[in-house]
């Protein structure tokens, strides 16, 4: 790696016509790299996947640096790479979906499983708009939907036998989600059951139904949320959001992939939903530590 470095270096001298204080900061930020690679004893350039890098990201997110300065050592990777695969060492480029750190971006606010169980214990199933509202929080969490989404589902947008949800996103793009046995069985008591009792003879397409068979509002929702966290006894606060962003937290740090999460919540981006790995980093480097052939 060492010498694919220098290579990269002297052509940045000789090809690109760069200034000695510009080399010397890319020779430090491939050092640095170049130091965590050997930790890792991964000393062939083509070793190196997205999950590394993400580590590596992670590596220096410890170390305390700034996204600016974490952008510059990505960029500087990034271009190492993108030389390397030019000089055919490389047959794929592990930087190609990997986007700059967002300077100020905050990280979403999670709740965790067990906290999740006490949200939805919270409620009485004996209670028919009880019922309705522990399966709006068991679809909702089980599918990583928006409250938006959630409370525009239609009756023919559940497959209940495959345990599919079809989802109408940003830009009315659809995606299937799939959801658990929890989220099954709850909805299937509720769309049985007890929404045509609180219909009676009103006829209503919407999945989840207030007054008259229209749809629960957005601010219904998180007052019911609210009240239910406070019936929990979550001393943090919790909006819907929050069921949405532990949704994908518990996936990665369950083993799920960075492109499959992408694919549920319905980010269009990539670079949207890495931010979740910020939460997950302890999933990634475990990752990396078991399923890397050099570990």
């Amino acid at each position: 790696m060492n010498e694919l470095i220098d290579a990269y270096l002297d052509y940045l001298v000789i090809e690109k016509g760069l200034a000695a204080n510009s080399i010397d900061a890319y020779s430090a930020d491939l050092a640095e790299f170049s130091s965590f690679m050997e930790k890792k004893e991964i000393r062939n350039v083509a070793m190196v996947d997205s999950t590394v890098v993400l580590a590596w990201l992670i590596h220096l997110t410890r170390k305390g640096l700034s996204p600016k300065s974490r952008a510059r050592h990505l960029i500087t990777a990034r271009g190492f790479y993108r030389y390397l695969s030019g000089e055919k060492q490389i047959k794929s480029n592990p930087f190609k979906d990997v986007d700059l750190p967002k300077t100020g971006q905050s990280l979403p606010k999670i709740i965790s499983v067990p906290e999740v169980e006490a949200l939805i214990n919270a409620g009485n199933p004996e209670q028919p708009k009880s019922l309705r509202n522990i399966a709006m929080i068991e679809i909702m969490y089980g599918a990583g939907l928006r409250v938006s989404e959630l409370i525009q589902l239609k009756i023919q947008d559940i497959n209940l036998d495959a345990g599919l949800v079809r989802v109408t996103g940003k830009g009315s793009k659809e995606r299937i989600v799939p959801f658990g046995s929890k989220a099954q069985k709850i909805l299937r008591q509720w769309m049985d059951t007890i929404r045509p009792q609180l219909l009676k003879h009103v006829r209503s397409d919407y999945l989840f139904v207030a007054r008259a068979g229209n749809p629960m509002t957005r601010q219904a929702f998180w007052k019911i949320i609210k009240k239910y966290a406070a019936l929990a006894g979550l001393s943090r606060q919790v909006t819907p959001h929050t069921l949405r962003h532990s949704f994908a937290t518990h996936l990665l740090e369950g083993g799920a992939d960075l492109r499959s999460v992408q694919t549920m919540l319905g980010h269009s981006d990539i670079s949207t939903t890495q931010i979740y790995t910020h939460i997950s980093k302890e999933y990634l480097i475990r990752m990396h530590q078991a399923f890397h052939p050099r570990n």
